[in-house]
């Protein structure tokens, strides 16, 4: 029974590793491979290049747009959490809450920017509404094609799946705990800073990992709300689209390269981080 099982999976699986095989590593293989022999001979001058002048400001301005919008989200997600936890009224509340976080988790791109753009942009509603009682955010200098007008965008669906990625740890919490922890005569406090948020840092760190993965590749969104902005993204499209100088295709392959070892350790830190949750959330 065993063995049929093991083929059956086998069976079954197979498909699915045929599909991320052709379209996954075949062709990240076949970038590395170009990546790494510019100009027909093996070296590293793409690669270093890459890492150079504008290219690098494009890498320095994605990574801190999403270390930005990952911590503000990150922590936003968690208080939410946290404070749904224990929360019995109204009964609609929580799934309220949950119905929205798996919808505004994966909406985005164009989408999301056009809506935003409809509510706060330079001609929007909430903006117009703002001015007619003195508040203009325009001439505050916020403009949703700047750096903090990104962030502010992000955070609509990185706060909510912050959310998704607290809510089983944050229900992993035993309430046997906190009683044990007050009848040893640990404060609330105490109680949180020695075994709550210890308990809570390897998936807090994984989603943080997370909600960074999300808005470095984040596109379209950014594209709609300044299709010239500065960031890795917007930078492979203009590559991608050929519109590079002719012998400069290599350099295209070095930025992407780099971009996916940057996701790819990213994710295998997020892996180790949820493999240390679960040893301690099955005990």
């Amino acid at each position: 029974m065993r063995r049929r099982f093991d083929t059956a999976t086998l069976a079954v699986a197979l498909p699915f590793l045929a599909f991320v095989g052709l379209f996954l590593f075949v062709p990240t293989i076949g970038l590395a491979i170009k990546a790494l022999t510019p100009g027909g001979s093996f070296g590293f001058t793409s690669l270093q290049r890459a890492l150079e002048g504008s290219y690098r400001t494009a890498f320095v301005n994605s990574i801190a747009l999403a270390v930005t919008s990952a911590v503000i989200g990150g922590v936003i997600g968690l208080l939410l959490a946290l404070s749904l936890r224990s929360m019995q009224r109204p009964r609609w509340l929580r799934s309220t809450t949950d119905s929205w976080s798996a919808v505004a988790s994966q909406l985005g791109g164009i989408p999301l920017a056009f809506a935003f753009i409809a509510a706060i942009g330079t001609q929007g509603i909430i903006t117009k509404m703002l001015g007619l009682v003195g508040v203009d955010i325009t001439e505050s200098g916020f403009s949703l094609s700047e750096f903090w007008g990104l962030v502010v965008v992000y955070l609509y669906f990185q706060i909510p799946l912050m959310f998704l990625v607290m809510m089983p740890a944050v229900g992993g919490l035993r309430q046997t705990w906190a009683e044990a922890a007050s009848i040893m005569g640990a404060s609330p406090s105490r109680y949180w800073r020695s075994v709550g948020l210890p308990l809570l840092l390897p998936s807090f760190l994984g989603g943080l990992l997370l909600l960074f993965v999300n808005s470095f590749a984040a596109y379209a969104t950014a594209y709609v709300l300044n299709p010239g902005a500065q960031i890795v993204p917007l930078l492979v499209r203009f590559l991608l689209q050929g519109n590079v100088i002719t012998g400069e295709q290599d350099l295209a392959y070095a930025i992407i390269l780099w971009t996916i070892t940057l996701l790819l350790a990213s994710l295998l830190f997020i892996a180790v981080l949820q493999r240390r949750t679960a040893r301690w959330s099955s005990t």
